[in-house]
């Protein structure tokens, strides 16, 4: 335990730091992920702008204006684009929330690959979802991915493969953003 406190205290103060603990319970620490196990336990503080690529400061702005967890949003981004602000679907969805065309003008959004109109946009979207959904995440993720009219019309999450493979990988980095910075530190003292 001493030794990863020790290895944690000298980590360089210009990276992130992800640890993964195998099934064996053998943990790995690195600054550059290779998988989507890895959580992250340690923060880069330099540029307080992007995390892992991603857009800090407009998803704590939405996160705040909307009442939406940050993580989730993270996790939906994470699941949509990889935090790819550029990101184009076969569909036609677009930027980092990969906002379809129809869902970028409902709410307003002009240029759906500018980073903070579709943070803003997608974050909306979710909301109105979340509260049409009265906070059940798995139908709103699924109407997020498919429609709220396909929702309706099968029930629940449409059997679609595409939709609930979606639900399970929102839900998994979501799990993952939940579980990163200091809960991942307590982790160990258990």
């Amino acid at each position: 335990m001493l030794s990863i406190g020790l290895w944690i205290a000298s980590a360089p103060a210009s990276a992130d730091v992800y640890y993964y603990k195998d099934s064996q319970g053998v943990l790995t620490f690195t600054n550059v992920p290779n998988h989507g196990g890895y959580r992250r336990m340690i923060r880069d503080n330099t540029e307080p702008s992007t995390v892992n690529g991603s857009y800090e400061e407009l998803i704590l702005a939405a996160s705040g204006r909307h009442n939406v967890n940050a993580d989730l949003i993270r996790a939906v981004i994470k699941a949509e684009s990889d935090f790819r602000s550029n990101a184009r679907s076969h569909k036609g969805a677009m930027g980092l929330m990969q906002l379809m065309p129809e869902t970028a003008r409902l709410h307003n959004v002009a240029d759906a690959y500018d980073p903070g109109e579709n943070v803003e946009g997608g974050v909306r979207h979710l909301k109105m979802l979340l509260e049409r959904y009265q906070g059940d995440l798995q139908l709103s993720l699924a109407a997020y991915n498919a429609g709220a009219g396909a929702v309706e019309k099968h029930g629940g999450i449409p059997p679609f493969a595409e939709t609930q493979e979606y639900v399970r990988r929102v839900l998994r980095f979501y799990d993952s953003y939940r579980g990163s910075g200091l809960q991942a530190v307590q982790q160990f003292r258990q």
